[in-house]
Order: C-alpha cells, then structure tokens, then sequence
C-alpha cells in the first residue's frame, strides 16, 4: 500500500511540474555560444620608394605578429595564382594546395581542430563595386558609368565581380558573378537619384563580401560627402579590418572639397590595406581604375593560424620583411581586427580554442 502511495504522490507532482511552466534543466541542443578558430588571410602590397611593386618574394621573406606573437605562414601566394601550402613551395613550387590536403584526421595539431578558409586556395578575388549613384552624380554621371565598365572589362578572367549603386539606399545591381555582361548590364542601368548614404551603404557591402571566403575588395567610387548615413566611417572600416577586406576609395574633386570626407576616405583606406584617390578629372579616375586593377594583380596572400592569444578585444598585425635587401622597401596591409563572437547549436569546442578569427 505504502509503494502505491508514492507512486501517487510523484505523479500528482510531476503533473504539477508540468501545468505550472516551470521549465526543466536546458537540453544538450541549446544554442552555445563559442567561436571557431580560422586562418587569419593578408593581402599585401610590397613597394619601392617609387612606388614600384616588387615581385618574386617568398614566405621566408615574410616577418607576420599579431600582438607581438609570431605567426608562421600557413599559405601563400603572389597576385591572381592559387594559394600553396608553405611546406609544398620548397618541393613543388607551382603545385596548388588541394583544398582536401588542409584537413588531416587522425593527427594532432591545428588542422584537426582549426577551420580552414578553403576559399583561399582558389585563384582570383571577389571585387565589390559599389557606385555612387546620388544627386551629387548628376554631372558626369555617363563618364562614371564609362569609367567603371571599362574598369569591369580590365580585370583578370579569375576575378568574380558584385556591382552595387547607392543614393540613400543600397542597390544590389549585379550579385557576384564571373559573367561580365551581368555586371555591365547593372552598370547601365543605374540612375542618379538621391542624397548619399555612402556609410550606411558601404557597411552592408561589406558584411555581403565577408559571407564569401577567399580574396575580396571593396571598390567605392564615390563623387561627394556623406550626408544621409546613420553609420559612422569608423565602424565600417573595423568591421572591413576584421574581414579582412581591402576598401579602395576613388573620390571626385566634389568629394575631395570637403576636407573631412578626404581625411575619412584617406584613414579608411590605410587602416583596410587599400588605397585611397582624389581624381581632379574623368581621365584622372580612369587612371585610379587601372592602378586598383594593378594593385590587385600584385598582391601578395598570406595566411596563417594564429597562435594561442587570450586577447578578446583589438589584435594588432603587424607584416615586415627580413633581410637586408628588402628593407628599403614599403608594406600596405590591414593593420589589425577584432574576434567576433559566433553562436550555433553544436556540442562546444575543446577550452583551448575560445577565440574566434576573420576568414
């Protein structure tokens, strides 16, 4: 009698449990929030005191830190080709890395537990234009368009190419494609319009280019202030410094008469690792095309994992070359980023790994 008793009872309370709402322990497939560990990718330019690219360098002429910590090269390449491992450019030197070789079960180390940015070993980038299509376009608005075409006509055969406009709003013309006749079709059909929300615009360019991995730009052709964002510059250009993407800002003479757009487009330029130009004519802007299409053959790719760093806020990288020989000459590359956090519904990684990195 006294089993059947208590038998009663923990049914009458767990029927209480359940009519009450109280919600009992959380299950294994709650949602964590943890991050994962991926190669940390560097285009960089290597200049002489001319201006001069200089070609032909290896890895071991690269010096890269992240908060002072030394980082060893993990993959490299020089403009358009495939990125290779470092250990196969001793012996194979023109043998590309097969994307399936990155991963290697069974073995201790950061390729068990690291995740690789596949897209690195593909030859080519992912070039976002985006194009200033506001009221202050008005004049000139053909020659742009002209400038911009034949900018999309230049680019290498490996390159995929997304055409955005803004006015106040953004304007996905053209998604990534390698198909050039979609692209030039979104350039032409593009109208002026609007006031020039160009931060606003700028910072969900980006946020569309860092979904895609592998090498990527952002190319902004720009023909005055800003004068309708929400978005303050410097949040746009933290967030393209921890995606790792390049912003190369071609700014008219209109854009250059106010001194604090010149002073934003300069510093957001340098701190991605692009370039930043004042062109006084449409000649002068076809010029800034054909130097960006320039710069991006003679890029050179690092990539590396980066090495244990408690540090959650700011990292600094910082790339030198070694040597005697190659200390004259000049490094433009981003010059640091912020982990960000990601959240999703899998058992959570080792302790070890509690940091995340930019693909």
């Amino acid at each position: 009698m006294m089993d059947w008793r208590r038998f009663l009872l923990l049914g009458l309370f767990l029927g209480f449990l359940l009519n009450s709402g109280i919600s009992m322990p959380a299950q294994e497939d709650e949602p964590h929030i943890h991050v994962i560990v991926n190669m940390v990718q560097l285009n960089v330019a290597v200049t002489d005191t001319k201006g001069n690219y200089i070609t032909g360098l290896r890895p071991e002429d690269f010096a890269v830190t992240e908060d002072g910590i030394k980082e060893k090269i993990a993959t490299f390449a020089e403009g358009n080709e495939p990125a290779r491992r470092t250990g196969d450019l001793a012996s194979e030197p023109n043998k590309p890395v097969p994307g399936d070789q990155l991963r290697q079960p069974g073995k201790q180390g950061p390729q068990d537990d690291l995740s690789p940015d596949l897209g690195t070993l593909v030859a080519g980038a992912n070039v976002f234009i985006l194009f200033d299509t506001s009221n202050y376009m008005y004049r000139g608005f053909v020659f742009a368009q002209d400038a911009i075409a034949e900018f999309i006509r230049s680019l290498d055969t490996a390159d995929k190419i997304a055409f955005y406009s803004y006015s106040r709003d953004l304007l996905r013309a053209a998604s990534l494609t390698p198909d050039r006749s979609e692209v030039l079709r979104g350039v032409r059909t593009t109208v002026a319009g609007d006031d020039a929300a160009l931060y606003n615009c700028l910072l969900l360019t980006v946020k569309d280019a860092a979904r895609f991995t592998g090498r990527k730009v952002v190319v902004v052709f720009s023909n005055g202030p800003d004068n309708a964002s929400m978005v303050p510059p410097e949040d746009v250009a933290e967030l393209a410094q921890s995606t790792g993407i390049p912003i190369y800002m071609i700014s008219t003479r209109t854009a250059q008469l106010d001194p604090i757009s010149t002073a934003v487009f300069g510093r957001m330029a340098a701190a991605t690792g692009g370039k930043a130009y004042f062109a006084k004519t449409w000649k002068d802007e076809r010029d800034a095309f054909a130097s960006i299409k320039n710069d991006l053959a003679h890029l050179y790719s690092l990539a590396y994992y980066p090495q244990a760093n408690p540090n959650r806020g700011w990292r600094a990288i910082n790339v030198k070359l070694t040597g005697e020989r190659v200390k004259k000459y000049n490094i433009r590359t981003r010059n640091g980023y912020r982990p960000q956090p990601t959240r999703f519904s899998e058992p959570s990684p080792p302790a070890s790994f509690s940091q995340t990195m930019p693909q």
